[in-house]
């Protein structure tokens, strides 16, 4: 896209779009300054073994996915900040007992809790944005931008965290916690704007409850196809940070750590450089043929996966990169087509409904270890490949299948 109508668009951002957009950032920033030494505490301090670890996490990414989806119909029914304010209360919560747990039950309960804000968050967050920019091409711009920054965010918390002499004490989680009332503090005060209240303002659908939103969602066809695919790509791009790693520690690769932090270095790099001038190149297309480019794309990087040799360091490097242009099609491209497909009543449970395809995200590394316990590697990447063909099949399918004009939003 043009460099002034991106000017020009971001000048049509509220000041509530800046806080949804920032307050993503610092929250994602700090959670990744402590998020990845959960685990060493884990073993260290409470000396739980790999698989209890493994099932807490699990467990609690499950459980926050299936609430994230009620929680999106919530937003509708009763307004957005309502879920909102929940959200960042539950994170300062959580985040503080984490730095102050003594005893592994409570610790481990604030693991639990931790998982939720995210899941309370996303669905309203979005609607939000939807609300706030009645512009398609606003939206799209601000949807990007999420995405953008939520990876900058995830990117630079971990080389702050050790600039900073965050080595895995425990009290650092004080500062995700910070982050959490800093985000409610500007919601506070976005909510008494003027902004904030044309953004609660209600359609003039009533939004149904939770079980009658359940038949129309049984309904949409369509958009259940939709879900069906990102599921199946969430799972795939999921097997590049488990199932990826665990191959090359199996096979033994000289300078695996080298090539690990090569490896998450080209993926960060790619996204952050390369989003924008993909969207440049794309600005023109529809989110159809922009799902189906990265898809492709990600065919081929499964591909080149299964067929690169183990021990050739460069391959490796270029197959992440090649997976890493797919992410940065498809991931923001993702958001915009679920807020394309939601009716204006219903946006937030529908982006809580997407939510579930996280569940991708959750089943990968069993399913991954499946897989390469029963095979290999090439065998984990040609079956990989397969599912983003039938990912691929499925967005046509879901082009294709009419909807009910009543409760459904026009494609775009």
């Amino acid at each position: 896209m043009d460099r002034g109508n991106v000017i020009a668009q971001l000048g049509n951002f509220t000041p509530l779009v800046w806080v949804m957009l920032l307050g993503n950032f610092f929250v994602r920033a700090t959670y990744y300054m402590v998020w990845p030494f959960l685990s060493v505490l884990l073993y260290q301090k409470y000396d739980l073994s790999a698989t209890e670890v493994g099932l807490l996490l699990t467990t609690s990414a499950v459980v926050s996915v299936l609430f994230g989806f009620y929680t999106g119909n919530l937003a509708d029914r009763y307004g957005r900040f309502k879920l909102l304010y929940v959200a960042v209360l539950v994170g300062v919560f959580a985040f503080s007992a984490l730095a102050f747990a003594d005893s592994l039950w409570s610790f481990c309960f604030a693991v639990f809790l931790a998982t939720m804000p995210r899941s309370l968050w996303d669905a309203p967050s979005k609607a939000v944005l939807s609300d706030e920019l009645k512009d398609d091409k606003d939206r799209e711009l601000a949807l990007h931008m999420l995405y953008f920054l939520v990876n900058v965010g995830a990117a630079l918390g971990p080389l702050y965290g050790l600039w900073a002499g965050l080595n895995g004490e425990q009290f650092s989680f004080i500062y995700t916690a910070i982050s959490y009332l800093g985000l409610c503090i500007a919601l506070l005060l976005m909510h008494r704007s003027r902004a904030a209240n044309i953004a609660e303002v209600s359609s003039s659908a009533t939004p149904p409850n939770f079980f009658s939103w359940l038949g129309i969602l049984k309904k949409d066809t369509a958009f259940l196809l939709v879900l069906a695919a990102n599921l199946l790509i969430y799972f795939v791009f999921a097997q590049g940070d488990s199932s990826l790693i665990q191959y090359l520690a199996r096979a033994e690769v000289p300078e695996l750590a080298t090539l690990v932090s090569l490896l998450i270095v080209t993926n960060s790099a790619v996204i952050v450089l390369f989003q924008f001038p993909l969207l440049h190149v794309m600005r023109h297309w529809s989110i159809q043929t922009r799902l189906y480019c990265g898809g492709a794309i990600l065919v081929v990087s499964q591909i080149l996966m299964a067929l690169n040799p183990v021990d050739y360091f460069t391959g490796w490097i270029v197959c992440v990169f090649v997976l890493s242009v797919s992410e940065a099609i498809l991931f923001s491209n993702i958001n915009v087509h679920i807020d394309r497909l939601a009716p204006e009543h219903l946006k937030a449970s529908y982006f809580g409904a997407a939510g579930l395809c996280s569940l991708g995200f959750a089943l990968a590394p069993l399913l991954g270890g499946v897989l390469l316990d029963v095979g290999s590697g090439p065998v984990l990447f040609i079956v990989t490949s397969v599912i983003s063909m039938a990912a691929l099949l499925i967005y046509h399918i879901a082009q294709s299948t009419p909807r009910n004009h009543t409760t459904c939003a026009i494609h775009s």
